[in-house]
């Protein structure tokens, strides 16, 4: 009796098929948040911890929402960033469902590979009051 055989290459074709949709292998699990002043040099202070000066970048998990606290010559303007379905992020879990791929989905839920930042770039405008500052939408998820 002729047993079947498999290479590695079969295999390592269904599986780059099934991931190729994949959020968390397209996208990462982390992404890079512009912070932007009007002036520039203001510090930044976030609720996880990070701080920079304007102009400025840090990174954070994708699922990650947090408050910004600019501080500029005595004034402050807080800024909440929040988390929304990304359009490519979207595609990605779409690829995901065509291609059979439930843990991929189950993955990319979990490490929040379809999401993006909003505001990104989180600017904060010391000519105008607080309450005028570009907030995040509501988060739909």
């Amino acid at each position: 009796m002729k047993s079947l055989r498999f290479g590695i290459a079969p295999f390592a074709v269904l599986t780059l098929s099934v991931l190729a949709g994949c959020a968390s292998i397209t996208r990462g699990s982390t992404n890079e948040v512009k912070f932007t002043s009007n002036p520039d040099g203001a510090k930044v202070a976030t609720s996880t911890g990070q701080s920079c000066t304007t102009p400025c970048m840090m990174i954070f998990e994708r699922r990650q929402e947090f408050a910004a606290t600019f501080s500029l010559n005595g004034a402050e303007r807080v800024i909440d960033v929040k988390t929304d379905l990304a359009a490519n992020g979207a595609g990605a879990m779409a690829g995901n469902l065509l291609a059979g791929g439930v843990i991929g989905v189950g993955i990319d839920a979990a490490t929040g590979a379809t999401l993006d930042h909003f505001p990104d770039p989180v600017h904060a405008d010391f000519t105008v009051p607080q309450e005028e500052q570009i907030q995040a939408p509501p988060s739909t998820i």
